[in-house]
């Protein structure tokens, strides 16, 4: 959440100037929009939730036809594989950061590293044995995929700042889907300290 809050949140804004100066330069489509950045962040969470959603519903019907309450073989397909492009689109913009600086990197590694650990478990709990023996190691493979396209392969600036976009809406959906769950015990405690000590490290050393 802190991640979010003092460090995706002011990205996207950077990544929002790229887009009015090219619109700038280049009158036309991209110039009818004055949020270009902040509305292909809000697709990205529209993708992402539609795409919980279909889990979870194929998930009860599951349960209704007398099965385990798990979604089916393609919903769970369709998941992982929304969750692998999530992956790759991390691993690539791990070259393509806002902040090219080790200090960025660090920042960068820690939040994602531990949004991996939460997106897992969350994974786990919704598919069980077929996430254990197939997808975590596609998901796992997945930030590889990314980060030796972005050494191999090069994009325009505005295409880096709508992926990063596209990131950002389901980031910021996956932290409140999976770090802020209503049926979980949670202490509030805990929640505050954390996000306050990150908070602090992040404007340490920006």
């Amino acid at each position: 959440m802190a991640y979010v809050f003092v460090h995706l949140l002011p990205d996207l804004a950077e990544h929002q100037e790229t887009f009015q100066r090219r619109a700038e330069e280049n009158p036309g489509l991209l110039s009818r929009f004055e949020s270009h950045i902040y509305l292909i962040a809000l697709i990205g969470l529209a993708v992402f939730y539609g795409l919980e959603r279909l889990a979870r519903g194929s998930a009860r019907r599951e349960m209704a036809a007398g099965r385990e309450r798990r979604p089916s073989r393609g919903a769970f397909w369709i998941h992982l594989g929304s969750f692998a492009i999530y992956n790759v689109l991390i691993g690539y913009l791990l070259l393509h950061r806002e902040d090219p600086t080790w200090q960025g990197l660090a920042i960068f590694g820690i939040a994602l590293g531990l949004h991996f650990v939460v997106n897992d478990q969350g994974l786990r709990e919704s598919h069980g044995a077929v996430y254990d023996r197939q997808g975590r190691w596609i998901l796992a493979v997945a930030p590889l995929v990314g980060w030796l396209t972005g050494v191999t392969t090069t994009i325009p600036d505005l295409g880096i700042a709508a992926l990063f976009a596209f990131l950002a809406g389901g980031i910021v959906l996956n932290v409140l889907k999976e770090e802020l769950p209503e049926e979980r015990e949670s202490r509030f405690s805990a929640f505050a300290l954390g996000a306050g000590a990150y908070t602090a490290l992040l404007l340490a050393i920006q």
